[in-house]
């Protein structure tokens, strides 16, 4: 396990207590995980994520991440309609593992944009680590 310090953070992204984070995209957002919350896991062998079309709420269950320790659900930051999957994770779920940033999990249009602004900073999200 990396140290606080060893943890890849990306200023600008909006983060989630349950270790997703959040960048603009246009008028969509992309969702992935933090590299904290991938090196907790291990080596990820398996993503399922939601089919496009679908409309959820911030805080629904949008899908599951398994790795070699266990299986974790993910829960979506904002509320909105899932635009795309990043399907390059189907036959190749370790690319979270080796840049959780630039391996995005989906894409969303958010029904209501205000809801980012509730989520971490960047600041903020190292804070809730060190808790």
């Amino acid at each position: 396990m990396k140290e606080l310090s060893e943890l890849i953070f990306v200023d600008g992204l909006r983060y989630t207590e349950d270790h997703e984070w959040v960048t603009t995209n246009g008028d969509t957002l992309r969702v992935g995980i933090t590299d904290y919350a991938q090196d907790q896991m291990g080596d990820v062998v398996f993503v399922e994520a939601p089919e496009v079309g679908t409309e959820l709420n911030k805080g629904d269950e949008f899908g599951t991440i398994e790795s070699v320790k266990a299986v974790s659900e993910l829960f979506l930051p904002v509320s909105g309609k899932i635009v795309a999957v990043n399907e390059d994770l189907d036959d190749a779920p370790e690319l979270v593992n080796e840049d959780p940033y630039k391996n995005w999990l989906v894409e969303i249009k958010p029904s209501d944009p205000s809801e980012l602004e509730g989520l971490l900073t960047v600041e903020a999200y190292k804070e809730l680590l060190k808790g």
